[in-house]
């Protein structure tokens, strides 16, 4: 506020200053808006022109690149073949090769594969007899290596015409070779579509060469835009130059016209802020004292906190009185560690709108109904709720919702059902437990989790089970005075849900005043609904 109150009589320093300077500043923006728009309707005719040369250039080569288009559509054609040739020759095995060589009589079909690619890759014109194909097989690995680097664009013409009569056979196809010799009938597969695709590539070969020539028409043509483009480019950006001066010009004049005024609203708003701040000041004061207070006793305020969320659970209204205000209070005085004075455990671990929701979720608007339910969500082990009238199920259930699973110890397949609730995420409560709590369940009151990779698993029975981190327990029972064993009291925070006179009392009066004064519940309901949402 201080700062402030200085800066307003620099504030009115600055605008008589900056009145002088506006009709200097108007009338050089007026100038150079003047000289800007001149120029720019130059570089726009320039531009025009170039455009049209774009626009030429740019017909000529999307005409070659449709004739390249229609050639490489033509040599499509021949790619199913080669593919087909090439996916034959890769199914090719050395064992396979290896049977074959080793047939002394392979059948006729056989022997005439092996004569057609004696004539194909050996170029052999007269010894077509098996021993002759037995020496070509001699080194499988090495007659794959050949037949798959095949050069299928050029086979001679004699070849062709020797394979003619071979390839016209009934039996010359992969199906009927396939119940013969499973290396034979690739080969011949091989064959027929290594024929194939040169006859293929030898008609379209022409087309090939109108391609290439497209295609060099279509690099000319894009030399020719390149240069256009970059004409283009080199205008366009004197234009973008020319336009951020008259931006910048028109900025400049807007910024100097306006400027007086900006002074003058900011001059107005910060006497404003000043003089309706004057209060506030005060109030800012004290904060930042009650602040630096807080910020020391926050520890004393966080340990009876915790201790009570820890340890006071289990006992009724007026041991837990007693036991913070008349043991811990004044332990934590005797030892000076800092607090608030006269701290309320409940105020520091709820506030009124949370203890609000908690009783339109179904909760008693007791103390010790409130004490309780500021456990549960505060409580880093799983809740085992005291709770013979049910007033702890009942709220756990309006908070949980409808998706809350509950089950007994005594039914069938429970803990199949506890499996499910672990992994799946789910809210689990078991309810009407005795005072001995099935050993099955150890691993999972006391948290004994195993990380493997990302996420945890924890025992149950003989599985590992994996843990969902949405995953949450409540455990109740019915008796009124059970006595729990120690490793149970260590394992879980057990809450004292029992009615008490007192707290009957307090539930009545909360009852009468909503019968009685529906308006003041109302206001009431209203005002937390606000601190929600802020």
């Amino acid at each position: 506020m201080k700062s402030t109150t200085e800066q307003v009589g620099a504030l009115q320093q600055l605008l008589e200053i900056k009145m002088v300077d506006v009709g200097v500043e108007k009338e050089k923006t007026d100038e150079l808006i003047e000289v800007v728009g001149r120029e720019s309707l130059d570089a726009e005719k320039e531009a025009e022109a170039a455009a049209v040369q774009e626009a030429e250039t740019t017909a000529l080569t999307n005409a070659a690149k449709a004739e390249k288009a229609k050639a490489d559509g033509e040599l499509a054609e021949a790619i199913p073949a080669m593919e087909a040739a090439q996916e034959a020759v890769n199914c090719l095995e050395v064992k396979s090769i290896q049977e074959l060589k080793a047939l002394a009589q392979p059948p006729d079909a056989c022997k005439e594969v092996a004569k057609a690619v004696l004539i194909l890759k050996q170029g052999e014109k007269k010894n077509h007899a098996w021993p002759n194909a037995q020496k070509m097989l001699n080194n499988p690995a090495k007659f794959i290596a050949e037949v798959q680097s095949f050069d299928g664009n050029s086979i001679d013409e004699w070849k062709l015409e020797a394979l003619k009569p071979l390839l016209a056979e009934p039996f010359f196809n992969f199906e009927v070779m396939k119940g013969k010799s499973l290396a034979a009938a690739y080969l011949c597969s091989w064959i027929v579509n290594i024929v194939n695709y040169n006859a293929i590539y030898k008609k379209v070969r022409p087309l090939q060469e109108a391609a290439a020539f497209a295609q060099s028409t279509a690099e000319a043509k894009q030399a020719e835009l390149a240069i256009v483009v970059e004409k283009v480019r080199q205008i366009n950006e004197k234009v973008d130059a020319l336009k951020a001066q008259l931006y910048e010009a028109e900025a400049a004049k807007r910024r100097v016209e306006d400027e007086a005024g900006a002074l003058q609203d900011q001059l107005d708003l910060a006497n404003r802020l000043v003089g309706g701040l004057a209060d506030e000041n005060t109030r800012w004061a004290n904060n930042v004292i009650t602040y630096k207070a807080e910020r020391v006793t926050m520890v004393g305020d966080a340990l009876v906190s915790a201790a009570f969320v820890s340890y006071i659970g289990p006992f009724s209204a007026a041991f837990r009185a007693g036991l913070w205000r008349e043991s811990w209070l004044p332990d934590m005085v005797e030892r000076q560690i800092p607090s608030t004075g006269g701290i309320d455990p409940l105020e520091v671990l709820a506030t009124p709108a949370d203890q609000a929701v908690w009783k339109t979720e179904g909760l008693p608007a007791d103390r010790v109904s409130l004490e309780n339910a500021a456990v549960v969500v505060s409580c880093n082990r799983y809740p085992l709720l005291i709770d013979p009238q049910l007033q702890g199920q009942k709220w756990i259930k309006g908070r949980e919702g409808s998706d809350m699973v509950t089950i007994q110890l005594s039914q069938k397949n429970w803990l199949k059902k506890v499996e499910m609730a672990v992994s799946g995420g789910q809210v689990l409560m078991i309810e009407a437990i005795g005072q001995d709590i099935d050993a099955i369940l150890d691993p999972l009151l006391s948290r004994q989790f195993v990380k493997k990779g990302k996420s945890f698993t924890v025992r149950l029975g003989a599985e590992d089970v994996e843990l969902s981190p949405s995953f949450k327990l409540y455990l109740q029972t019915k008796l009124i005075n059970p006595h729990y064993k120690p490793e149970t009291a260590a394992q879980c925070t057990i809450i004292n849900f029992i009615v008490t006179e007192g707290g009957l009392e307090d539930q009545l009066l909360a009852m009468v005043v909503k019968f009685e004064k529906p308006d003041l519940e109302q206001a009431k309901e209203e005002l937390v609904s606000k601190q929600n949402e802020y």
